[in-house]
């Protein structure tokens, strides 16, 4: 009888060895990353000290206005710091004060984060006088006023009073209300085109994975429902839009018109480099009464915070990327909910989700149980099929797999039970590719040499781009890569060989998907790859476990043998798979004949 080629105790100790290897080596990088940290604070606070007192200068966006006549006012709370310009009398500026923005030079998030700075931002209203002539009050000068904690932006045009009164809030919101007195003297327009351009600033780590999360989305139908569009245009001619905003990684400006946006299209620029990931240009109309423009608006500059966004009752939550249906669920109500939990022990962001990972294992245990006990068993009864394959190498290929199904059968062993718990894992993978890059709480938590766990680590930096890989390798994505190698080669023992040619080998293929695992975790989130290797670890360790201290392999042949001397009766999948096997085997024998009679 063969020996069973399963993992032995030299490769145990391999796989201990190489687990303290790479451990050994994140503490190291870890130790590194601590110090120069330390050194970068020294640094900042001698920068702070510097830049305490510096002048706001004005852009001038439009070449017809002299920059001497650019006035700007300023807002600020514990939240937000809103800088208007009297050019447009739009919001100029806006800095999220509770969070950083990420340096690529200095491969650090230690820059003030800002939606709108340097004219990436440009709104306005637009209508036509009764001469025709297009009036855009982006291209108007504003006078500004400061109240508390309100700013009034006046501008007149031709005897028409036209005032922006913007007011900050709490909760990341400042209300905006257009007024007019005297626009109905020089227009008959019953309402108003807003125009709104927008550039998406780089803010994170990942450029690619930060554009691929930039896009329009909106709510109509009342608030009801939601759509986001990552298309090259939008076109939403026969909707009314509660809010259009513009979304990226973990922010997003969003304008809420309380009479909505009509008659909405928008357009989409993927910017290859530099600061701006891409650029949005939004169209929609909004109700004037009397020819005059007295509407209510507000803008948030909002974090994409589930508990905040949930808390406005405005469907914003529908912002955040965590799948649809059952996957968003499983985000919201069980991966975001156990994260907090264990967070709350006081552990640092990685060791969160080290737990997580065993927590999730231990739910998963009894169908995992069965899967790696099956794997396990495979390999125990691989002799039995060799023999069974040398036994009808010449036969039928139906006599072939009729033989190795009856060795399934006698041994007990049910080939669809490893499927279950393949499906399991599909929808909780998905999940988590929603969840490790989208989830604000673990945005610039770092872990040993990850920096940031949504985003990927590039410790090892190439001099050149890879295709598909880029310009740097992962030590996470690396290390997950290995223990999937070792995972794949564990368990790919009880995988038959091709039996006709044209088959493709599957062990091939098997040892080919880490590779391309590789690929796609090169420049994923770091979490995502921190969580697979630690659940492909614990899957090796239990597989050890299960063929040392749990399964008895000469039990499981003394039963196959016992099994072979009786009659066992067929289950019912044994069975179908019997019947289907012989109605092929009919229609084998008839298709023959008939070629038969041709000759």
């Amino acid at each position: 009888m063969q020996q069973n080629n399963g993992i032995d105790k030299k490769q145990m100790i391999s796989f201990a060895v190489l687990c303290l290897v790479l451990f050994g080596f994140m503490f190291y990088f870890q130790n590194k990353q601590t110090k120069e940290a330390e050194l970068k604070a020294q640094e900042q606070k001698t920068e702070q000290v510097k830049n305490a007192v510096k002048q706001t200068q004005a852009n001038n966006i439009n070449p017809n206005v002299t920059p001497g006549a650019i006035q700007t006012a300023s807002l600020s709370n514990t939240e937000l710091n809103v800088e208007f310009s009297s050019l447009g009398g739009q919001v100029s500026k806006v800095q999220l004060s509770k969070y950083k923005a990420y340096d690529h030079k200095t491969d650090k998030a230690d820059l003030p984060l800002y939606l709108i700075n340097k004219n990436n931002s440009n709104y306005g209203f637009q209508f036509k006088d009764k001469t025709g002539k297009v009036i855009n009050t982006k291209d108007l000068v504003f006078s500004p006023a400061v109240n508390g904690n309100a700013v009034t932006m006046t501008a007149n045009y031709n005897g028409a009073v036209i005032q922006f009164i913007y007011t900050l809030l709490p909760k990341y919101t400042l209300d905006f209300k257009v007024r007019t007195q005297g626009l109905a003297n020089i227009t008959s327009d019953n309402k108003a085109d807003f125009i709104w351009d927008y550039n998406v600033r780089n803010l994170e780590k990942g450029r690619a994975q930060e554009q691929s999360h930039s896009e329009f989305s909106y709510a109509f139908n009342n608030y009801k429902d939601y759509d986001y569009d990552g298309r090259t245009t939008m076109d939403e001619e026969k909707e009314t839009l509660n809010w259009i905003g513009v979304k990226q990684q973990f922010f997003s400006s969003v304008i809420e018109a309380k009479n909505g946006f009509t008659h909405s299209k928008g357009n989409q620029e993927t910017v290859e480099e530099g600061e701006y990931l891409k650029k949005l240009n939004y169209e929609g109309f909004v109700q004037m009464t009397g020819s005059e423009l007295n509407q209510d608006f507000t803008w948030y500059f909002m974090p994409l915070d589930l508990p905040l966004l949930k808390s406005y009752d405005k469907n914003f939550d529908e912002i955040l990327p965590l799948g649809w249906s059952f996957i968003g669920w499983m985000n919201r109500y069980f991966f975001m909910w156990l994260y907090s939990v264990i967070a709350g022990w006081g552990l640092s962001a990685g060791w969160v989700i080290f737990v997580m990972t065993i927590i999730v294992k231990l739910i998963l245990s009894p169908i995992m149980y069965k899967q790696h006990k099956l794997s396990a068993m495979m390999k125990v009864i691989r002799p039995e099929i060799d023999e069974a394959n040398a036994k009808f190498k010449d036969a039928d290929p139906m006599k072939k797999q009729q033989a190795t199904m009856e060795i399934y059968r006698k041994a007990g062993v049910n080939q669809m039970a490893g499927c279950l718990p393949a499906l399991v894992q599909i929808p909780i993978f998905y999940a988590l590719f929603r969840f490790f890059p989208n989830f604000i709480d673990l945005r610039g938590q770092g872990f040993w040499f990850a920096k940031d766990l949504t985003a990927y680590d590039d410790l090892i930096k190439l001099p050149f781009k890879v295709p598909f890989l880029g310009d740097h390798l992962s030590i996470f994505a690396l290390a997950c890569t290995v223990v999937i190698l070792i995972y794949t080669v564990m368990t790919s023992g009880n995988m038959q060989q091709p039996q006709q040619e044209g088959m493709p080998n599957m062990k091939v293929l098997m040892y080919i998907f880490p590779i391309t695992f590789l690929f796609f975790l090169n420049t994923s989130a770091s979490g995502l790859s921190w969580y697979y290797f630690v659940s492909n670890a614990i899957n090796i360790l239990i597989i050890l476990i299960i063929k040392y201290l749990i399964l008895d392999e000469k039990k499981i042949h003394a039963q196959i043998q016992s099994n072979k001397e009786k009659p066992k009766a067929e289950g019912k999948f044994q069975k179908r798979m019997r019947e289907m096997m012989e109605k092929a085997q009919e229609q084998q024998k008839v298709q023959e004949q008939q070629r038969g009679k041709k000759k």
